[in-house]
């Protein structure tokens, strides 16, 4: 069960020393093709792969200094168990066995869900982390389950499921042949038309169908740098998209721009959404979204009479109150006019594996919080209701927790909380390549390895990519001794706990078989492990353009391979739904819209006139990547972005050193005077403000900027998608020194 190897895809080089390694990036899903020079195992250079078919251009700092993780100064590179407040180096079979006796005990104790876990976005760019995490909490039990998805990510799959009948089935965006594009919520100047769906050089080729003459609309409370380049910059009050959408909706409906061939073939529940724009006010709803009625009429308009037109909805969306019903609307305008499956559109993109039929077959919890009662979204619990689930006394309270490649801490709101609740489990293990905020009560620090260090065949995004492709990602250079594959981890732990790995009894006895016979005959590939799922997925992948995909197809072709031109037509035959229609208008969806239409709109509350937005870098990943000094060689870290009018009443200067302060917490940072955000919106960048420790304890902890989620509260949370106000909490600002 021999994958590709890094030897494999290797060409030596003029320099005899240097061997180049062709594989993918894995900060994101653009999965930018990478040219890796190394030498003695060693990095020594990392650049696009220009020979890549498929994506390369949208290549950046992050993929360029990946190595400097690999030799971050204090990567965790062995196991290190908690001793008094510092760290002392152990092997893994004493961290084995003592985390798998801890966790036993307290499973004979308290139940199976007094195991919790947390995992970070790094793990879903490993093609066999969460496969094998999901085993092992399988085989424990667990419904103890936190993922990042409920920061920004969750209003989509609620949509998808409640639409299309999978939470997988995502849209992918067909630009170039697209007349109107409508963009809420993202910069895909900056973020490169990449979210759950990629689209190579997204931006660069919107703007090619721009000077062809179609029109873009970018609908943000920033300008930002895509706004700098539309055609038209709507300049939406924060978290109310969902009106400005439902009221577009509304004219095309109202004045019949809907496309009724589409609608009578694939769509139901047309009469429950008339009946909601008809109980709707326009002028309300542009009262609402502060876009000026008439605009939005027009906008409208045009959208539904262009020859070839998207809506595409993005993060921006989905970090509000009321996310799940604007990331809803964006798809009712694209399925209401005759946008999906169409050049120009939305299409469904199958890949090479069916994902929507594996999907179909993992058996998800149904399962509600301990003490919200709020019930999992996409397979895991809110990051809001983790601190009470540590912290509420009760049997099945989380008193072991596993954070596998994340930093909750900084990534979810009310990082106070939450770090204070870790500091009470009896069991925290850290599965990651350095100590991050999160991590400063962790009882294990576990060594994973780098996406430099590991084989990857990414199948089961495979139809989150704009045309069909598969490559397989070879590891550049060899991890240190004692650092392991996330998925190696949960398997010993499995065994260690003598818990069926998937919940299948007898798979643990075959899997120490194999490793006997692999130790024994010197060929490790006949250990299982990832190569056998990668195999048994190539095997059992689909033809695309009439032609299936074979092991070869990887070997042969180190830069990847296109499989075929994009193809239409497969959109009905992937709907999930019983009856094979698109639900446009899903009753939890309409009846939240209705809520949302009848409740005041939101004013801020007193002594909190401001709300905290985000805005995106290109250069920075989330909360794992700022601590990397070639991200941000001048060490300025994130600042606050305020309106210079806003400023000015404060008596607020460019550069001051404010205070920005919320009802759960407050921080202190640089005052940047910029038009770009709209008056009344303060824009402090996500993802700063971790620290990274040194586990000997002989250095202090380095950290850049600060963490702005910790002025953001728990609750209240989207309903559906269970997201809190992470891009529209209020807070107030003031200089330091100011009372």
């Amino acid at each position: 069960m021999t994958a590709p190897t890094a030897a494999g895809a290797a060409a030596r080089t003029g320099d005899e020393a240097a061997d180049t390694v062709f594989t993918f990036c894995r900060f994101c899903l653009a999965s930018c093709g990478v040219e890796v020079t190394v030498s003695d195992n060693r990095v020594l250079k990392i650049a696009a792969d220009k020979q890549h078919p498929h994506s390369w251009r949208d290549f950046c700092a992050k993929g360029r200094n990946a190595h400097q993780l690999v030799e971050h100064p204090r990567r965790i590179r062995t196991p290190m168990k908690r001793v008094g407040d510092r760290y002392v180096a152990a092997g893994w079979d004493e961290a084995i066995a003592d985390i798998a006796a801890r966790m036993t005990a307290l499973i004979a104790s308290d139940g199976p869900d007094t195991i919790g876990v947390y995992y970070g976005n790094p793990a879903g760019f490993s093609s066999s982390n969460l496969i094998f995490l999901n085993g092992w909490l399988d085989g424990i039990g667990t419904r103890s389950r936190y993922s990042v998805g409920s920061v920004d990510q969750n209003a989509l799959h609620v949509v998808a499921e409640a639409m299309y009948g999978s939470a997988v089935m995502v849209p992918v965006s067909d630009i170039d042949a697209c007349d109107y594009f409508l963009l809420i919520g993202t910069n895909p100047a900056v973020s490169a038309w990449n979210w759950v769906e990629t689209v190579p050089g997204g931006w660069r080729r919107a703007l090619q169908r721009q000077r062809d003459g179609a029109k873009i609309v970018v609908v943000d409370p920033v300008r930002t740098e895509s706004a700098d380049q539309a055609d038209t910059h709507l300049a939406v009050r924060p978290g109310q998209d969902w009106a400005l959408l439902l009221a577009m909706v509304k004219v095309i409906l109202s004045e019949r721009l809907e496309h009724r061939q589409d609608c009578m073939q694939r769509v139901t529940g047309m009469a429950a959404l008339r009946d909601l724009i008809d109980d709707v006010d326009l002028d309300d709803l542009a009262a609402r979204c502060d876009v000026p009625r008439a605009l939005i009429e027009q906008t409208a308009r045009d959208f539904a009479t262009a020859r070839a037109a998207m809506a595409v909805t993005r993060t921006g969306v989905s970090l509000h109150l009321a996310g799940t019903v604007g990331e809803w609307l964006g798809h009712v305008l694209n399925v209401v006019t005759g946008r999906m499956d169409r050049p120009g559109g939305r299409r469904f993109e199958p890949g090479y594996l069916d994902a929507l039929r594996l999907a179909g077959l993992a058996k998800t919890p149904d399962h509600r919080n301990r003490v919200s009662g709020r019930p999992m979204v996409a397979g895991a619990h809110t990051l809001s209701d983790l601190p009470a689930e540590i912290t509420t006394p009760g049997r099945g309270r989380i008193r072991a927790m596993v954070i596998d490649a994340g930093n909750p801490v900084v990534s979810g709101p009310d990082g106070g909380a939450l770090d204070a609740a870790l500091g009470q489990l009896d069991l925290l293990v850290a599965i990651d390549l350095v100590q991050r905020e999160s991590h400063r009560h962790a009882h294990w620090l576990l060594p994973a390895v780098h996406w430099l260090e590991r084989d990857d065949l990414l199948a089961l995004t495979s139809n989150m990519h704009d045309e069909p492709f598969v490559q397989y990602g070879t590891k550049a250079v060899e991890p240190p001794p004692e650092a392991r594959p996330e998925w190696r981890i949960f398997v010993d732990l499995a065994i260690a706990m003598k818990t069926p790995l998937f919940g299948a009894r007898g798979l643990n006895g075959f899997i120490r078989a194999t490793r006997v016979l692999a130790r024994r005959t010197g060929r490790p590939g006949l250990e299982f492990g990832p190569g056998w799922l990668d195999r048994v997925m190539v095997a059992a992948s689909r033809k695309v353009n009439g032609r299936k995909l074979r092991w070869r197809d990887l070997t042969e072709n180190p830069h990847g391979r296109v499989l075929g031109p994009r193809e239409y037509g497969h959109f009905a035959a992937a709907l999930r739904t019983e009856d094979k229609k698109i639900h446009v208008a899903p009753a939890e969806l309409v009846a939240r819209a209705r809520q949302l239409s009848a409740e005041p709109a939101p004013v801020p509350p007193a002594g909190y006139p401001f709300q905290l937005g985000n805005r995106r870098h290109r250069h920075s990943m989330n909360s794992y990547l700022n601590e990397l000094p070639g991200l941000h060689p001048g060490g300025r870290g994130n600042r606050v972005l305020m309106h210079p009018d806003d400023a000015a009443e404060l008596g607020i200067a460019d550069g001051d050193a404010v205070r920005v302060f919320s009802a759960v917490g407050e921080v202190e940072l640089s005052a940047e005077l910029s038009d770009r955000p709209r008056r009344g919106l303060l824009i402090i960048d996500h993802g700063w403000g971790s620290r990274v420790f040194d586990p000997t304890g002989a250095g202090a902890p380095q950290a850049h900027g600060v963490n702005r989620n910790l002025l953001i509260s728990a609750d209240p949370v989207d309903p559906l998608s269970q997201t809190p106000a992470l891009s529209s909490g209020y807070v107030g600002v003031r200089r330091c020194g100011d009372k």
